[in-house]
């Protein structure tokens, strides 16, 4: 039996199998969405979702969806579902389903009076190709399959409308037909194994709702193109193979390239075997260049999560060479000391203080799987000192270390760190000034670049530099360490402590040099753990304090405002997870064991075989955001990683 499973009883009750989703992606960045019984409630769903270089290099929706009906006897049956303005679902082909699973691809089986049929959908692994497997396990009377495209042909943020600007022209190729709907737009090429008959009918299906879209208050509404229709006769114990991608293929080699794409997957057999699985979706290579997906379906490259999970998405898998290529693909976007945290190129946006200082972390990371931090300074030492020699003398968005060694960031109405919810022009979390995290970030990366710059004969940076990072644990001690509460203020400014109970604390307890003794990370990690720490990872703001969020849901306004004031972040369970083990050694393990299996249960829920956004801060810690996020799978699997090294280790 497949690893994950869901049964009828569970498909064919909405409320359950229509918040579950399903992802597949290519490492070109194409991807294929949808929910476990292909009905889609998203804009950011589809059947083929690949990137258009030519138009703005995003990703875009060409083929939405495509219903499947079987006809015996004239009589037919539509084995797909969507979701019309109102409370109308049609076709509602999801009765059919029997069951569905995921290994070694995702598979449906449909029961339809004495016919049993299966669809087995995969996505290439090297570019935008669906392939799709139709077989007829079992039938009584002649039977004819119908294929009906609804297509998009628009930015994955947008929503298609009719309109008299389609093209509704297509070419026929072998074994069916290309065609695009706009100009500036890659061809869609629809290719069949065996020759089908098309009849080109060309219509619009108007107002096809997208729950999601309507509960996180964005426009909902779509009309989608749908040129013909394509059909063939189809025998019992016949398989039938559909392409739909944007270059052409043989039509005769569909199987066998169907069949080597299956050799090539990694099987979701096992939580570890989909965490890692969801992990390669991440790495999105074009060429020499390797870039890395924060999360699926809408969002792009960010620096900060690049850095933050390169070491679990690569390293933790031996892929090394991965790794290094990620970081250095993103060196030359450099401006000043700092990299861009949104966006590439002319897009780019540098409003992080410490995505700069993450890349410190990263690089130790990369010596700590390597065994070895040979070769670093050589390589990276030149950008090392120019982002530290740009946060002491000051760069862009007040990032400036001040004369008692701490670094003090942020202006008015731009937030630098990663609590970063803007609502209505205003920053959610504005922690202007003395950032806990980024100030222990900043002490790493200086006690990381002496090591490394000593190590190379470095001297006189070493002289430079040794004075400031000697003096740093008093500094930061001073200013941050509340005795009375027993835990660190989350920020200063000019007087100011913030003491909100939060998460960004922990990151002193974690990074491989701290400023705090051990008593110190002891007693912050015990009450991280009694007010922020939940199944699902760390609260952002403890439940006591007034501002606290324990739902993430509503509106745009209503998610970001809970996005940094309660809700629940996996990833930084990761840095939870290192500074317990510090403290505890083989004794932490039961609870650390604990915390990474009790993620299991979220497999089929929410993403199937991945890790979520975001959760609720208040139990039960429901899912919410996107459905994959890179650095939550990249930190359970470096926390995987570290149970097994102190399984192994003597204390």
């Amino acid at each position: 039996m497949s690893y994950i499973t869901f049964e009828k009883k569970q498909l064919v009750n909405l409320e359950y199998s229509l918040p579950i989703e399903l992802l597949r992606t290519s490492r070109e960045g194409a991807y294929a969405s949808s929910t476990i019984i292909n009905c889609n409630t998203r804009k950011y769903h589809g059947m083929l979702v690949v990137p258009q270089p030519a138009l703005d290099n995003g990703n875009h929706v060409l083929l939405s969806s495509l219903d499947e009906t079987l006809i015996q006897h004239n009589a037919e049956f539509n084995l797909s579902i969507r979701k019309y303005q109102g409370e109308t679902f049609a076709p509602k082909g999801h009765k059919y389903l029997r069951d569905f699973t995921t290994e070694p691809i995702p598979k449906h089986t449909y029961v339809v009076g004495g016919m049993v049929f299966t669809k087995e959908m995969l996505f290439s692994h090297k570019d935008g190709r669906t392939i799709i497997k139709y077989t007829l396990e079992d039938a009584h009377s002649p039977t004819i399959i119908r294929f009906r495209p609804f297509l998009a042909f628009r930015n994955i943020h947008a929503l298609s409308k009719a309109n008299y600007d389609v093209d509704t022209s297509y070419e026929e190729i072998p074994n069916g037909i290309k065609l695009r709907m706009y100009r500036g737009y890659s061809f869609l090429y629809l290719q069949f194994s065996k020759s089908p008959d098309y009849v080109h009918v060309p219509d619009w299906y108007y107002n096809i709702e997208y729950i999601r879209e309507k509960a996180r208050g964005y426009d909902y509404l779509e009309d989608l193109y749908v040129p013909g229709y394509f059909e063939m006769p189809i025998a019992k114990g016949e398989s039938i193979y559909l392409s739909a991608g944007t270059e052409p293929v043989n039509p005769a080699m569909l199987k066998k390239l169907y069949n080597n794409e299956i050799s090539r997957r990694v099987p979701r057999d096992s939580f570890e075997h989909c965490l890692l699985n969801a992990a390669q979706q991440f790495i999105i290579r074009q060429g020499k260049k390797v870039e890395v997906i924060a999360g699926y379906p809408w969002f792009g490259r960010w620096g900060r999560d690049t850095f933050i999970a390169l070491p679990g998405l690569a390293m933790v898998a031996g892929e090394l060479k991965l790794a290094k290529a990620a970081i250095d693909n993103i060196l030359p976007e450099m401006r000043g000391p700092l990299f861009p945290n949104k966006g590439i190129g002319e897009h780019a946006i540098y409003n992080s203080a410490d995505t700069p200082l993450w890349f410190f972390w990263a690089l130790q990371q990369y010596g700590i799987f390597s065994g070895s931090n040979d070769g670093i300074w050589k390589e990276y030492g030149k950008k090392m000192k120019t982002i530290l020699e740009g946060y002491r003398t000051g760069t862009y968005h007040n990032i400036k270390m001040h004369d008692n060694g701490l670094i003090y960031a942020g202006e008015a109405g731009i937030p630098v760190t990663w609590m970063d919810a803007v609502v209505e022009g205003k920053p959610v979390t504005p922690r202007i000034g003395y950032a806990v995290e980024i100030n222990a970030l900043w002490y790493n990366a200086m006690k990381f670049a002496i090591e490394l710059a000593s190590a190379a004969g470095d001297i006189a940076f070493v002289e430079s530099w040794n004075p400031l990072a000697e003096a740093f644990p008093q500094a930061f001690t001073g200013n941050f360490w509340d005795e009375k509460r027993g835990h660190l203020a989350d920020y200063t400014n000019d007087g100011y402590r913030d003491v909100s109970m939060r998460p960004n604390q922990v990151f002193a307890t974690s990074l491989p040099f701290t400023p705090l003794s051990e008593d110190l990370r002891n007693r912050i990690l015990e009450r991280v753990k009694s007010e922020l720490l939940t199944p699902r990872g760390l609260r952002s703001l403890a439940p006591k304090n007034v501002l606290y969020k324990g739902v993430y849901t509503g509106n745009q306004t209503q998610r970001d405002q809970a996005y940094h004031q309660g809700s629940v972040y996996p990833w930084l369970l990761g840095h939870f997870v290192e500074g317990y083990l510090r403290i505890h050694g083989k004794s932490g393990l039961k609870l650390v064991t604990d915390l990474y299996r009790g993620f299991e249960s979220v497999m089929n829920e929410h993403g199937v075989g991945t890790i979520s956004e975001v959760y609720d801060g208040d139990p039960p810690h429901k899912p919410g955001g996107a459905i994959s996020q890179a650095w939550n799978v990249a930190e359970l699997l470096r926390i995987n990683w570290l149970i097994r090294a102190h399984s192994k280790s003597k204390k």
